[in-house]
């Protein structure tokens, strides 16, 4: 006989339930037993692209595919970071904020071994070579001033020094992860012109794009009723 849970179970208990699941996998994602597993579990991808690359397990050009790759990962955890206040906040769980933070400098790892292989793979660390292929290429100086942008965001991730800069100035400060989605995606569109390849670049561009909108209108939300508070 199938299940009547609609139709016969009192709506307070549905409702009980519900807040009891979520508050039990709020207190798993805030533990550090469910937290340190994934964080290790994310080096995952770079582990695998680079003993890949250097053992020919990428294909005929296996530089190009690990540097390729880590740039695919570093957009993968930007939107994973960009997603973890709207889940927050939708599904109730303040325990996902520590995750941000992660997942932050997660991306900010990625996006320096995309750059590390770059410049050891393609330009064998030369800084004049580097500095003529971005003279030469404007996707990587877009994708340099990416870089540099989340080089203050990846410094700033620590207690201490939202504590020196104080709440105030580091969420200013820490609004520029929002550029670097836009430069991300720049550089990511504009390497990709050569192959006249976008189905990627446009889901990326949509679900950054969509983390952006769903931002500007909730903060817009919160200033509305913040003013119909003070007025009534």
């Amino acid at each position: 006989m199938p299940p009547r849970w609609g139709s016969c179970t009192p709506a307070w208990i549905c409702v009980v339930f519900t807040e009891v699941t979520g508050i039990v996998w709020h207190r798993r994602l805030a533990t550090p037993w469910v937290r340190w597993p994934l964080w290790v579990l994310c080096a995952g991808p770079a582990l695998w692209l680079w003993y890949g690359g250097f053992a020919g397990l990428l294909g005929p050009n296996p530089a190009e595919a690990l540097i390729r790759g880590l740039g695919d990962w570093t957009l993968r955890f930007l939107c994973l970071t960009l997603a973890v206040t709207p889940l927050r906040v939708m599904l109730g769980w303040p325990a996902l904020a520590s995750w941000r933070r992660g997942l932050g400098l997660w991306t900010f790892a990625y996006a320096s071994q995309h750059l590390l292989a770059y410049a050891w793979l393609d330009m064998g660390l030369d800084a004049a070579e580097v500095l003529a292929d971005v003279w030469q290429r404007p996707f990587i100086w877009v994708g340099m001033l990416s870089w540099l942008a989340l080089l203050p965001l990846a410094a700033t991730s620590w207690p201490a020094a939202v504590k020196a800069l104080g709440a105030v100035r580091w969420k200013r400060l820490h609004r520029l992860v929002y550029a670097v989605a836009v430069l991300a995606v720049v550089h990511f569109y504009w390497m990709r012109t050569g192959k006249n390849h976008f189905g990627e670049v446009y889901l990326y561009a949509a679900v950054l794009g969509g983390g952006l909108a769903w931002r500007i209108g909730y903060r817009w939300l919160q200033s509305s009723n913040s003013g119909r508070s003070i007025r009534s």
